[in-house]
Formats: C-alpha cells, sequence, structure tokens
C-alpha cells in the first residue's frame, strides 16, 4: 500500500492511544489520537470512529474508506477462519433461509460488501447473474478466485449504488456486515431504492444495542469501533426511502469478548 505519511510515526502514536486505553488514561489516549490523525488525515487506523467512541470527538458519517479497506486488506485471508469460525458469525446463512430458495429466484443480484462471497456462496443457485462489490482489493481477488461472481468491483457500497454500472437495475440487494461501518443510513437508503427494477428486494443486517445505551439517539459507535443503529431509526430510515419491512428479525450477529452481539436482519420490499 502506498502512503504519504510517516508509518512509522503513525504506527507508534496508535500504539500509544492503545496503551492508554487499556490503563484507563482516556486524555492520554485522546492526544494520541488526535497525533495520528495530524499525521494521516485519511484516518487508516480508524481514529476518527474510535474518538467517538471514546465521547472524545463529533460521531462520523461512517468509518470512513481508507481505514474500512486498511482493515479488511490486513485480515483477508484470514477472515473467514476468524469471523466464521472463531467468532460464529452466521449472517449469510440466516439471510439464505429467509429469502426465497428456487433455483432463478433473482434475475441480478448485487452484493455489498461482498467480502469473501459468504452470502454469494449462498445465493449462487438462486440468482441468474451476480454482481459483488467491496472496498477491499484483497477482498474482491479472493471471491475472483472463488468465481462466485460474474462481475466484480473495488468500491464503497454507497459510491457503488450511487454511479457503479450506471442504469443497471438489480432485483435483489445484499448488504450484510456493511451498515455497522455507516451511521446516517439514509444516503445508502435512499441509493438503493433508486437501483431496484419493480419492487426489488433489499436485505441487511445492523448491529444494535439497547435503549438505555442508545439514549434517544439513531446510532451510536460501539465499543468495537462499529455503528449501532436502533430499530426505531431503521424503520423510519427504510420507510422514508420508499421500502415497506417484510421482516425485521432480532439476531445475534456474532460474538464480541465472549458476548452475543445483538443485531438486526432486515428484508424490505421497493414499492
Amino acid at each position: 500500500m502506498t502512503t504519504e505519511f510517516d508509518e512509522d510515526a503513525l504506527g507508534e502514536a496508535y500504539d500509544a492511544g492503545l496503551a492508554a486505553e487499556r490503563t484507563g488514561d482516556l486524555t492520554a489516549a485522546v492526544a494520541a489520537y488526535q497525533r495520528c490523525l495530524a499525521i494521516d488525515p485519511a484516518d487508516h487506523c480508524g481514529v476518527r470512529i474510535r474518538l467517538a467512541g471514546l465521547g472524545a470527538g463529533e460521531t462520523p458519517a461512517s468509518a470512513g474508506d481508507a481505514y474500512v479497506a486498511t482493515l479488511f486488506d490486513q485480515h483477508a485471508e484470514a477472515f473467514e477462519d476468524i469471523l466464521v469460525h472463531q467468532l460464529g458469525y452466521g449472517v449469510p446463512a440466516l439471510l439464505g433461509e429467509r429469502l426465497p430458495n428456487e433455483a432463478g429466484a433473482f434475475e441480478r443480484v448485487l452484493d455489498l460488501g461482498c467480502g469473501t462471497g459468504l452470502s454469494g456462496e449462498i445465493l449462487r443457485e438462486r440468482s441468474g447473474h451476480m454482481t459483488g462489490v467491496d472496498l477491499s482489493e484483497a477482498m474482491v481477488g479472493i471471491c475472483y478466485e472463488k468465481e462466485v461472481y460474474d462481475r466484480l468491483f473495488v468500491a464503497e457500497a454507497v459510491a457503488f449504488l450511487k454511479s457503479g454500472a450506471p442504469g443497471e437495475a438489480f432485483d435483489l440487494i445484499v448488504a450484510t456486515d456493511v451498515l455497522p461501518y455507516l451511521g446516517d443510513l439514509a444516503p445508502f437508503f435512499g441509493k438503493a431504492a433508486a437501483r431496484f427494477s419493480s419492487k426489488g428486494l433489499l436485505a441487511v443486517s445492523t448491529e444494535t444495542m439497547d435503549e438505555a445505551s442508545l439514549a434517544g439517539r439513531p446510532f451510536a459507535v460501539g465499543k468495537a469501533q462499529r455503528f449501532h443503529h436502533g430499530e426505531a431509526y431503521m424503520r423510519e430510515a427504510l420507510s422514508a426511502a420508499g421500502f415497506d419491512i417484510e421482516l425485521f428479525q432480532p439476531i445475534t450477529v456474532r460474538m464480541q469478548e465472549g458476548q452475543p452481539a445483538p443485531g438486526h436482519l432486515v428484508i424490505a420490499r421497493k414499492v
């Protein structure tokens, strides 16, 4: 990866921030993370969302493209072992149980944040043509080797919905484990609504926290530096974008520090 900042200095500042967090010295942690941003304004380490999680900065609109791409590029080779086998991630399988199961049920499918193709593998026989999109080039490389998708793109989800494959319409858009890296979901839902053929389906997963922790906020950054969305906010945002909700199911997304990470599986139809 080509960079235009001092990687050694960034690593030292970031490690100092983590060390300060572990000892409970939040003042020192914040100062170290602010040094990270001074060194690397693009924020490859994801310190903006980390600061928000500490209550020491404004909640960003997303986790940031540079951070997400770096995170998943670094973990691509071990991704399935860590997420599926160690953390018990099973959202694609849950999604497969809730969507129509007959061969060719969907003519054109868009899998946003396709990762290593976990959802694509489950939906392949139900799909005529499948497009996979991921911000991580390394993830897309693994998908290419699996030959799950008919086409693959390296792109951010909302940006692809806006301008990727212009003019093409889909009848199923899937985004598992994408929304936890987005805060405000209005752009995502709005752009998705514009990419459907007649009455297409949108299938997404979210992470959430209890209402007391959300404290009236539509979404908040959790301890793992991922966005947690409230149910009421999700329902309102989908309705505003022109969707009817067909399924809104509480799920365990995966294990997080030995505890179940709560979330929702949502299927909505464009009307």
